[in-house]
């Protein structure tokens, strides 16, 4: 099939759209791929629907008002890209993520974004709604790209992490003999954006400038890495949000803006770390995908805290800003042939789950 993913991720920054041929197992032609970024009054208002998620019942005016905003910016991307397609994956964007793993029934995840909307603008067929089916098995509902990883990597020496710095951090560990183990890692680029943003004004820290002039607050940190989702045993996800309180009550509020942005990229460096724990074993290097990948100071903070090797995933010819829209090409095809699109050792629940509906122009 032809496919065009859409994803619209917690960093909040803006669309990224990829066409590819896929059947939903193999990855086929690669195809062009774009970003198309968020106005700075949707972004505003996006990130005030994090805050306002818990509180706000599906008929709420501003929510509605935000989902056809959003919604519009990507039928934008698609029309942009530019290229015929059988399917569109379409993500769109989380303002709540509330997981009870284990109790089918008792989580919640919420994606916003009008599908059939974006099918009839675009005459296109629309996959969406990924997670819901999973979180209601009892499952995390993330992550979601560990198949479309595997399927990159089928070439590569083994194991090999993936690690994916958006808003959260969340990995994917592919063994040697094709086994997936993938989990959320802990806060990433979520809480250095919203950092940069209250201290300086700019939307996140550019090149990572801000944090390479910062020293680390071991008295912020210590708290920080007693936290409990570090040892907790994957699978597990997080809400981008998931980590604000325990980073109010470290002090981190307190901290000059380099000072701030450095001791959050150590913390991240840190959860990475932790993570690695987990693994069943060592990966012969980590690959390196999403916007963090262009922090220097967080690269280098992950290279300084890992003993493998840390790398951009164009060091093995991915491209970092499509992949995650690729993975939703990919998945969507998943879906409408009726695959699994999460497994137990990705998301925690018991069985291999399709998931997935599909909106018609």
């Amino acid at each position: 099939m032809r496919t065009i993913g859409l994803m619209s991720g917690t960093s909040l920054d803006g669309v990224d759209a990829a066409w590819m041929e896929t059947d939903g197992e193999a990855v086929g032609r690669l195809g062009p791929s774009l970003t198309l970024p968020y106005d700075s009054e949707l972004r505003r208002d996006l990130r005030k629907l994090l805050d306002l998620a818990t509180e706000l019942p599906p008929d709420d005016l501003f929510l509605l008002d935000c989902e056809r905003r959003l919604t519009e910016r990507h039928v934008e991307a698609v029309v942009k890209l530019g290229q015929p397609a059988d399917l569109i994956g379409f993500h769109g964007q989380t303002i709540l993520h509330r997981p009870v793993a284990g109790r089918p029934g008792q989580g919640r995840t919420w994606q916003i974004g009008d599908a059939a909307l974006l099918a009839r603008r675009t005459r296109m067929r629309v996959a969406h709604d990924f997670r819901s089916a999973d979180v209601a098995a009892g499952g995390q509902g993330a992550p979601l790209v560990p198949v479309f990883h595997a399927a990159l990597a089928a070439a590569l020496p083994k194991p090999v992490a993936v690690l994916n710095l958006g808003g959260v951090g969340n990995l994917t560990w592919i063994g040697t003999d094709g086994q997936l183990l993938a989990f959320d890692t802990g806060p990433a680029n979520g809480p250095l954006d919203d950092w940069a943003r209250r201290s300086t004004g700019a939307d996140y820290d550019i090149d990572g400038r801000l944090a390479l002039a910062g020293q680390v607050d071991g008295a912020v940190m210590a708290p920080l890495l007693r936290h409990p989702f570090l040892a907790q045993p994957p699978p597990k996800s997080l809400d981008r949000l998931d980590f604000d309180r325990a980073l109010r009550e470290a002090g981190a509020d307190a901290l000059s803006p380099a000072d701030g942005a450095a001791t959050l990229v150590a913390f991240c460096a840190c959860t990475v770390a932790a993570a690695a724990r987990h693994l069943p074993e060592p990966p012969k290097q980590w690959l390196v995908t999403g916007g963090g990948r262009r922090n220097a100071a967080l690269m280098r903070a992950l290279s300084g805290a890992l003993p493998e090797p840390v790398r951009p995933v164009e060091v093995v010819g991915w491209d970092g800003d499509a992949l995650e829209a690729q993975a939703f090409g990919l998945l969507a095809a998943r879906a409408m042939a009726g695959l699994p699109l999460t497994y137990p050792m990705t998301t925690g629940v018991a069985e291999p789950l399709t998931g997935g509906r599909i909106a018609m122009p």
